[in-house]
Parts: C-alpha cells; structure tokens; sequence
C-alpha cells in the first residue's frame, strides 16, 4: 500500500532536512518507547531509541523522523528532523521543566465545550499554550447545540480578541465546513483543552467517522474522563489535512497564568499604567483607567473580568509561594518528622 506523505505535510520539511539514505517517515503515534509512523509503504510499528535519535530528544507526534533497520531490533528511529513548531506546557511543579505535547502542527485549537461554565484562567494559559507553539491559534466552542444561558460565547470572543472563534456541533454540524476549510490540505490542527469538553466527539465530526474513543461526560457537573490516552494524528478525508487529538489537559502552571496577562491582556496591562493608585485592582479604586476605560464603551467588561480575576489568582498563589518560602528557610528546609 503506497502512501502519499504530502498528504501528511511533507511539503513542509525544508529540502536539506531529508537524507536519501533512510526512509522518510512521520510520527503519528507514541507509546512507551514505540511509535506508530507512517511511511510512504504505509503506517508501521518502530522502536524510538531516543537516545541515538537525537542527544535524547524524544520523538513525539507530529515528528518528521528517519527510520533505520537495527540489527536485532527491527525498525528504529534514527533521526528526529527539525521542528518549526510545537506545542509546550511548563510542568505545573517545575518552573523550567517543559513537556513537549506536539511538533509541527499549523494550527492549534483552544477547545472548550458550551455546555459547562468557563473555570477562570483556563482559556487564558491555554492562549498562552497556543501562542506560544509558533503556530496560528483558534478557538473552537464545541456542543454548540447544548449552550446554556451563560454568556460563554461572548466571553469567549471578548478575552479571544481579534483570534477567531468557531463554534461547532457534533450533533447538527455547524461550524465543521468551518474548521476543515481552517485547517487544509498537508495542514495539522492540533486540540488541546480539558477533558469531557469534546475534542474527540470534534475529531470524529469532521472526520466524517468514528477514529477516536468518545466518552460519557457526568450531567451533574460536565465533566468527562479520558478518552484520549495517546496524542494521535488523524488525517482527514481525501487528505484535506489532519487532526492531532491530545488527552485533556488537567493542571496547567502558574506561570502559564503570568504569562497571559502580557501575551493575552496586553492591552489592559498597558492601560494599568494610568491608574492612580499603583496597587489599583481596576474595582472600586478613584482614578482606575481600566474601569473609566469600561465607562467610556472602549474596553469590554467581560474581557476587564476575567483580566481582574486572573491577577487576583495570580496575587494569591504568590502569597502562598512567600509563605511556603519563609516557612521553608525557618526550618532550614527540613521537613517535620513524621509521628508513630
């Protein structure tokens, strides 16, 4: 079975990356110390010896890679090519620690569902997520058939700014012509959001066919389990480009968080700086620009909102990060011991 890999994106991968001496292949799954490729014979099971790969950079999905035969061992990755994007979170427990979930994708979906409340600062470390892979962001509203009264959507749009917003539905199909038309022959778009708010019932929408576990999500209070266990590239049909499901993302740092007050509210931390008072919460103060901004129809209240209660989470964790500290140095940084 013959496979043509610029439906995978080859026209991506810069001529001087690709050696004639191996075969060209691109990761479409990984498993604990395998991956699923696809060659131009066809999808095959390889070893990723990270190590000889590339000084221990670990292959992960959307990787275009070399693929050699070890003796002993079968099919090996030799190789890992060049990213030009990818998609990073900042380990929640480890400042500098990054976790890399996908490489050379062209869009990156924000997806959060219309039949549940939008948690703060959610969205906003996943904008920050998105921007930050170097590829092109959207945001995708899926259930769009289930939305509540809350204003999700608008606030969606107002905190989004000049990103688009697609709102979609697995059950009638609005907004899939939408995001196919987004996404594009040889393109990958790759979801990521929390679990339960329907990135694989999405995959299998556009898809046009079941390819990927959905799951139940509890009516009490919207929330699914992990359906997804592997990030998977899926490509459309008649190679019109290609899906990257990722599991749902359950804790995101705090750094993520200040980051998006510069990457996501730039524009109101600019306007901070007219406030009268330095330590101005945009409330109640006299003399808050952000609120007189609100008053004067030249900013949005849902966008002033969610920017306010983002620096008050931030000024919280920050507390709590001094108070671990000075408890940390008045105990030389030992712990209690433990009683019997």
């Amino acid at each position: 079975m013959n496979i043509d890999l610029d439906d995978w994106g080859l026209g991506r991968v810069p001529p001087l990356e690709i050696s004639t001496a191996t075969r060209l292949a691109r990761v479409v799954r990984v498993d604990r110390g395998e991956c699923d490729v696809v060659t131009e014979h066809g999808r095959v099971r390889v070893l990723s010896d990270s190590q000889r790969a590339q000084d221990e950079v670990a292959p992960v999905t959307g990787d275009w890679v070399e693929v050699d035969d070890a003796d002993g061992l079968g099919d090996v990755i030799s190789r890992i090519l060049g990213r030009w994007t990818q998609v990073t979170r900042r380990d929640p427990a480890e400042r500098d620690l990054e976790q890399v979930l996908a490489a050379n994708v062209d869009l990156v979906g924000v997806v959060h569902g219309l039949d549940r409340p939008l948690p703060p600062g959610r969205l906003e470390r996943l904008l920050v997520i998105a921007a930050n892979s170097g590829a092109e962001t959207v945001v995708i509203l899926t259930k769009g058939d289930l939305a509540g009264e809350e204003p999700t959507e608008a606030i969606v749009r107002s905190v989004a700014a000049d990103l688009p917003v697609v709102v979609t539905s697995a059950v009638d199909g609005s907004g899939l012509d939408q995001l196919r038309a987004m996404i594009g022959a040889g393109r990958v778009l790759a979801l990521v959001g929390a679990s339960g708010v329907g990135k694989s019932a999405l995959v299998n929408a556009v898809v046009g066919r079941e390819v990927v576990e959905t799951g139940e999500v509890r009516s009490r209070d919207a929330k699914g389990r992990h359906t997804t266990t592997a990030r998977e590239l899926v490509l459309l049909p008649e190679g019109d480009g290609l899906l990257l499901d990722t599991p749902g993302i359950r804790a995101i740092g705090l750094w993520e968080a200040e980051d998006a007050l510069e990457l996501v509210f730039g524009d109101l931390v600019e306007l901070t700086e007219s406030c009268r008072f330095r330590d101005c919460t945009h409330g109640a103060e006299p003399g808050c620009a952000v609120v007189a901004a609100v008053q004067a129809d030249e900013a949005d209240a849902y966008r002033v909102e969610r920017f306010r209660a983002l620096g008050e989470e931030l000024s919280v964790q920050r507390r709590r990060e001094e108070e671990r500290t000075r408890r940390h140095e008045k105990t030389g940084g030992r712990r209690g011991r433990r009683r019997r």
